[in-house]
C-alpha cells in the first residue's frame, strides 16, 4: 500500500484573499499621493526641464505602477515559505507605501523638492529591497517590481532637474 497517496498534502495558499487586500492598500496608497499632489500655482511657476511629460501622463503611469505592485506582493506573498517571510514581504511593502507617500508630503505639501529629493534615495533603496527580498522567492515578483524602479528612478532624476534649475527652496 502507497502511504503517500493517503497523506493528505498541505493546503495550497489561496490568492483571493493577499490579492484583495495588496489592491486596497494600493488604492489607498494611490488616492493619499493623489490627494497630497497639488499641481496648483506653486508646482505650475516652477522652472521644468523639456523632458518633463505631460503632467496627464502621471496619474496613468502610477495606475499601471500600483497595478504591477499588487501583482508583485501578491506573487512574492504566495511564494513566502511560511509566516516570517510573509509578515517581512508585507513590512517592507508598508515601508514603501511610507515613503512613497512620505515624497509627496515633502515635494508638494511642504513644497520642498530638496528634502524630497534626498527622500527618493530611500524610496529606491526600498525598492531595491522588495526586489532582491520577493525575488529570492518569486522571480516573478521581482520582476514586476522593476517597472516601479525605473519609474522611480525617472522621478528621482527629474526632481533633481526641478531642484537643480529652482533652488534654494525655503
Amino acid at each position: 500500500m502507497n502511504l503517500t497517496t493517503h497523506m493528505p498534502m498541505a493546503p495550497r495558499k489561496t490568492w483571493i484573499l493577499p490579492a484583495i487586500i495588496a489592491a486596497i492598500a494600493a488604492a489607498v496608497v494611490a488616492a493619499l499621493g493623489a490627494t497630497i499632489t497639488d499641481l496648483g500655482p506653486w508646482y505650475q511657476s516652477l522652472a521644468k526641464p523639456g523632458w518633463n511629460p505631460p503632467d496627464v501622463l502621471f496619474p496613468v503611469g502610477w495606475t499601471i505602477i500600483f497595478a504591477l505592485n499588487t501583482a508583485a506582493i501578491v506573487a512574492a506573498w504566495r511564494a513566502a515559505p511560511g509566516p516570517k517571510v510573509s509578515d517581512a514581504i508585507v513590512g517592507l511593502f508598508a515601508l514603501n507605501a511610507f515613503l512613497n507617500i512620505g515624497w509627496s508630503v515633502l515635494f508638494f505639501r511642504l513644497e520642498r523638492p530638496d528634502w524630497a529629493m534626498i527622500e527618493v534615495g530611500f524610496l529606491l533603496a526600498s525598492i531595491l529591497s522588495l526586489i532582491v527580498y520577493c525575488g529570492r522567492y518569486s522571480r516573478q515578483a521581482a520582476l514586476l517590481f522593476v517597472p516601479y524602479l525605473i519609474w522611480v528612478s525617472f522621478a528621482a532624476v527629474l526632481n533633481w532637474a526641478i531642484v537643480d534649475m529652482n533652488g534654494p527652496f525655503g
